[in-house]
């Protein structure tokens, strides 16, 4: 079994994403650490931000939004904040025209979804499948065991 299908997402955006990362072999982790963004006066926590995915590899969290505009501003608002915070800290928001050219170009859902969103689904898409970072180097045993 491919690591997507022991999770229970929340969304089948979610899951679709998870099913591309297994087939490139990227590994991911699903809403893996809860950020505090605002506590009230008493310290405890009044917002936080769950970031969709964590990619070790490239040490970044990606944020899937395909709602609505409403959630969208939401979001980045939540994103904004959390690089304020904590600026060591990496996150790619992939918006829903994004997500629904990606499903299209990898064959995860059939073309009339965009359709439907009003996209042409033969345009090209307005950012290739990116992470944009490069993975870091990860140690193999044979590196760990000589250092």
């Amino acid at each position: 079994m491919l690591p997507h299908e022991h999770v229970r997402f929340a969304h089948n955006s979610e899951r679709q994403f998870a099913k591309l990362l297994d087939f490139y072999g990227i590994v991911w982790e699903y809403e893996p650490t809860t950020f505090t963004l605002e506590r009230d006066r008493e310290g405890r926590p009044v917002q936080a931000f769950s970031p969709d995915f964590y990619l070790p590899a490239y040490d970044l969290y990606i944020e899937i939004t395909t709602l609505n505009q409403r959630l969208v501003t939401k979001k980045n608002r939540k994103a904004r904040r959390l690089v304020e915070q904590h600026p060591e800290i990496s996150i790619r928001v992939l918006y829903q025209r994004d997500y629904l050219h990606l499903l299209v170009k990898y064959g995860l859902e059939l073309p009339s979804q965009l359709v439907v969103a009003g996209l042409d689904p033969n345009a090209e898409p307005p950012v290739p499948f990116s992470l944009g970072r490069r993975p870091r180097a990860v140690p193999t045993d044979s590196a760990a065991e000589s250092a």
